[in-house]
């Protein structure tokens, strides 16, 4: 018998490979641009969450999808250069899912996705039992994965970036609902964050709201607040909910006490924006130490 292998972090979910333009706005109709730089490198909500982990000094395991195309093989070697456990990652011949993303100068966003239609993995495309995790971060992209494991006995986390049928099956599954400002407003209904939040923890146990650059909301049962963002001029947002939650499922793995962790997510998503492309972004145990040591813990 094998017996499992320990880990801080699993992260369950998107593997894509991004192609990152910087642009000097986002294009019209029929208008051709030249951009200034191209940044090549993995992508996708839960893979980046796992580089984060590791490169945080954590121990961090991918489940999920990549092809055996060029851009998977790149993928692959990204997870094995940060150190991430891919022993549970599927590989096949459908095309690993590509992002092209439009970078203006202030830092705003725009992306396109191609994912080539096919099935989930389903439930025994990875065998848990092999790995033993102190938390679990899903993004609900891989939904039969993640049912899967909703009966093991660690903190799941869900990476709640937009509404969509694997979100929404998980949302009130986990223990730590953590979602964007926009999956807020679509899943309420209307652009109200704070009744968003205040709704939702009725279903769910911790609730955090991420604002951007206006920083997060919070609830935990009759205790909820507000936290502002760390003071960054950004260069690309591209990865930062990302680091936000790879960070976040890290800390929670360490036992961080509640501000300090929000602090800690904060920061490693604040620090991402400084750079082009998410995965150059994703900072390190060191940096984010730094990064944090210079502006303070957030309160």
């Amino acid at each position: 018998m094998i017996e499992a292998k320990d880990v801080d972090v699993l992260c369950i979910g998107h593997a894509c490979y991004d192609l990152v333009f910087s642009v000097p706005h986002h294009p019209g109709v029929d208008e051709k641009l030249f951009a200034s730089s191209l940044y090549e490198g993995g992508g996708g909500p839960a893979a980046n969450a796992a580089i984060a982990v590791a490169r945080l000094g954590y121990r961090a395991a991918f489940s999920g999808y990549l092809g055996n195309d060029i851009y998977g093989q790149l993928h692959a070697a990204e997870f094995e250069v940060d150190g991430v456990d891919t022993s549970l990652l599927a590989r096949g011949d459908s095309a690993t899912a590509i992002a092209v993303v439009l970078v203006k100068p202030n830092g705003d966003r725009a992306l396109v996705s191609f994912k080539e239609e096919r099935e989930l993995l389903p439930s025994h495309a990875a065998d848990f039992s092999v790995i033993n995790p102190l938390v679990v971060l899903m993004d609900g992209h891989e939904l039969n994965l993640s049912k899967s494991i909703l009966s093991r006995d660690c903190i799941k986390v869900l990476d709640a970036g937009s509404l969509h049928a694997g979100t929404e099956a998980l949302m009130f599954e986990v223990d730590f609902l953590v979602c964007s400002e926009k999956f807020a407003r679509e899943w309420f209904g209307k652009n109200d964050p704070y009744g968003a939040r205040d709704t939702l923890a009725q279903k769910s146990p911790n609730v955090i709201i991420t604002l951007g650059d206006r920083g997060l909301l919070w609830r935990r049962g009759s205790e909820f607040g507000s936290l502002p963002a760390y003071p960054v001029t950004p260069v690309d947002t591209t990865g930062a909910g990302d680091a936000f939650h790879g960070a976040f499922a890290a800390g929670l793995s360490a036992k961080l006490s509640w501000f300090d962790l929000l602090s800690y997510a904060s920061g490693a998503g604040a620090q991402c924006c400084e750079v082009m492309g998410a995965r150059q972004g994703i900072p390190y145990r060191h940096a984010l130490s730094e990064f944090i040591n210079l502006h303070g813990i957030l309160v």
